[in-house]
């Protein structure tokens, strides 16, 4: 299967995408219910793990953006239920505060 067809499946099967900044080898899916995280693994990437996240499982979340010695962004997710955040590093070619409002606004309507 394409890249750009399983985008399709993804956003199907998510309720439409908003918009899917991209992370470094990961991707994340906005839609207007839930987050789709695309965890591409190893070496060629080929190996691939979704996760998916609905709005109101999320306690709270933090972006930190980059620095002058540190080039890329991170974003945190708090869930209920686990203890620790999901943990995401952006490129600097990727807006982190677009990233923010994104998740401020869905966060806010679930």
């Amino acid at each position: 299967m394409e890249a750009s067809s399983r985008q399709r499946n993804l956003e199907t099967f998510a309720g439409g995408s908003h918009q899917a900044p991209p992370g470094r080898r990961d991707a994340f899916i906005f839609t207007d219910r839930r987050i789709v995280l695309v965890d591409k693994q190893g070496v060629t990437g080929k190996k691939v793990e979704y996760h998916t996240i609905p709005y109101r499982s999320i306690i709270h979340f933090s972006v930190e953006t980059a620095g002058s010695l540190d080039l890329d962004a991170e974003l945190k997710i708090w869930l209920s239920g686990m203890v620790g955040p999901i943990e995401k590093q952006f490129n600097k070619g990727v807006d982190i505060y677009e990233v923010q409002a994104l998740m401020a606004h869905h966060v806010a309507r679930a």
